[in-house]
């Protein structure tokens, strides 16, 4: 839903409304935490849902003291999304690039000494990756509230509950948009916990889709700004890590585990890592350009087709019915993925600019609210 503020922010800096990124950071912070707080029980009873679901008594026992772990990820997301789009909106990408550098050798640093010095496992794991992320969120805060967005952040303000109905309406647009997406891989990952061995399927396939997804993905928040760019810069580094999956695939598994078993499953299915790579390089950019123009319910439509209506029945066709197993919930998705990229592509070539200009600037202007300064300066009528 976060990306409801890339498409509101990026497009009232374009207009020079400045003043209204702090407006609209403020009302996606209210919407994405009141929709975080509704999907609390999820993770609560994380234990209870996978039994209903079916999945192993070993793998429901084991996600549910996990999921409670992510409950403060969940709140950490709802600023650190819209903050990263509020600054990469204004160009700062250079703010966000240092905070999140910065994470990261904490990150390194507390895992080490939480999961190897103290032997703390899976719950020192997530305690290192949650004060490690919530650090990138108080850098933030004071990065913004400190005086460094003087433009765009005029402090805390009641217009910020104003006008919310426009802004849940793209917000819930954009979440449906990526729920899609992110959930398609869960729902592969779900299929994988009902096959044979279903722990080292899981395992395998988690491993795949986590490589296939960071390594493959490009700088999709640019896509507004240059699609030639974007997508060229996307494509060498997508072709670069394709390259490195082929000629290393049997060795990526160990990066995550030290499971012979784990690593040769992982190991078998490389090949259709790679090429997952490649596709993983475009595609993001591609729904990135959607989220600037604010095409976001256009693109969940494509989803939904692409993702579920080919991709899952595919996947589920060849990994039960064929026996192909985790390569076939893999060829499922690949086949999902290629579909929504061609999709992604023709509706890009396609696109009148000028038009998606229009509706943006008429979109701007119904949510504009002017500044106290221009408010003052506006003649009184009798």
């Amino acid at each position: 839903m976060s990306s409801a503020t890339e498409t509101l922010c990026g497009q009232a800096f374009g207009a020079r409304q400045y003043h209204m990124l702090g407006i609209y950071l403020q009302r996606s912070w209210i919407i994405d935490l009141i929709t975080a707080t509704i999907l609390l029980p999820i993770l609560i009873f994380a234990t209870s849902i996978f039994r209903l679901l079916g999945e192993e008594e070993a793998i429901a026992k084991e996600a549910g003291p996990i999921s409670l772990w992510f409950i403060p990820i969940v709140y950490y997301f709802v600023f650190s999304l819209t903050i990263q789009n509020y600054l990469q909106a204004q160009l700062k990408n250079m703010v966000i690039g240092c905070l999140y550098a910065a994470s990261f050798v904490l990150h390194l640093l507390l895992s080490w000494i939480f999961v190897i010095k103290l032997n703390l496992g899976v719950l020192g794991a997530m305690g290192a990756m949650i004060i490690a992320s919530w650090t990138t969120v108080i850098g933030a805060f004071v990065y913004i509230f400190g005086g460094w967005c003087p433009n765009t952040w005029k402090g805390f303000t009641t217009a910020a509950f104003s006008d919310l109905l426009p802004v849940i309406k793209l917000s819930l647009s954009s979440g449906v948009m990526l729920c899609l997406e992110l959930w398609y891989n869960a729902v592969l990952v779900l299929l994988a916990g009902y096959l044979k061995n279903a722990e080292i399927a899981i395992s395998a396939f988690s491993i795949c889709v986590r490589v296939s997804n960071e390594l493959g993905r490009g700088d999709a928040k640019a896509a507004k700004f240059s699609i030639k760019v974007a997508l060229a810069t996307s494509i060498c580094i997508g072709v670069f890590f394709w390259i490195l999956c082929l000629v290393f695939g049997n060795k990526i598994a160990y990066l995550f585990t030290s499971n012979e078993e784990i690593a040769e499953a992982v190991s078998s299915l490389s090949v259709l890592l790679a090429f997952s790579i490649l596709l993983n390089s475009v595609q993001p950019v591609l729904s990135g350009v959607a989220v600037g123009a604010g095409r976001q319910t256009v693109v969940a439509y494509v989803n939904v087709i692409s993702y579920y209506v080919i991709g899952v029945p595919i996947g589920a066709l060849l990994g039960y019915v064929g026996d192909w197993e985790v390569t076939g919930l893999w060829i499922g998705m690949t086949c999902g993925i290629v579909v929504q990229t061609l999709v992604l592509c023709y509706i890009t070539w396609r696109t009148d600019w000028d038009e998606e200009v229009n509706k943006a600037s008429k979109r701007l202007n119904k949510l504009f609210l002017k500044t106290l300064e221009e408010s003052n300066e506006s003649p009184t009528q009798d």
